[in-house]
């Protein structure tokens, strides 16, 4: 999986692009990407979901199990540009319903969403 990372030093906040599917496999990519911004103490993250086909439950699992480790740091992921198979997914799951996990409708600026939980 290709996972393009982008720095937002304004915002204080990181984009990752992944593509293809978000399945078993590339999930692992993605989750050491996470970890790493994570432990280079940024707590908001935003992913353009916009170039993935499908997810899995691992991938799923991945915003899952950071979602409480960055609500303490008063920090949040913010999906954007999402599929509608894959927001459905979200939906379905109730996973919309967290403060700190947003789902984006349309291509606004991320800092937005991240400036909400200062």
């Amino acid at each position: 999986m290709n996972i393009h990372k982008e720095s937002h030093d304004d915002c204080d906040y990181v984009t990752l692009i992944p593509e293809g599917e978000l399945d078993a496999n590339s999930s692992v990519f993605l989750d050491e990407k996470v970890r790493e911004i994570i432990d280079a103490k940024t707590y908001n993250i935003h992913v353009e979901m916009g170039r993935i086909e499908y997810i899995s439950s691992a991938g799923l699992g991945v915003f899952i199990s950071y979602v409480e480790e960055l609500s303490s740091h008063n920090g949040k992921f913010v999906l954007t540009k999402l599929p509608e198979n894959v927001k459905e997914v979200f939906t379905i799951l109730g996973l919309h319903q967290l403060d700190n996990l947003v789902l984006v409708e349309d291509d606004g600026d991320p800092c937005t969403y991240f400036k909400e939980s200062e």
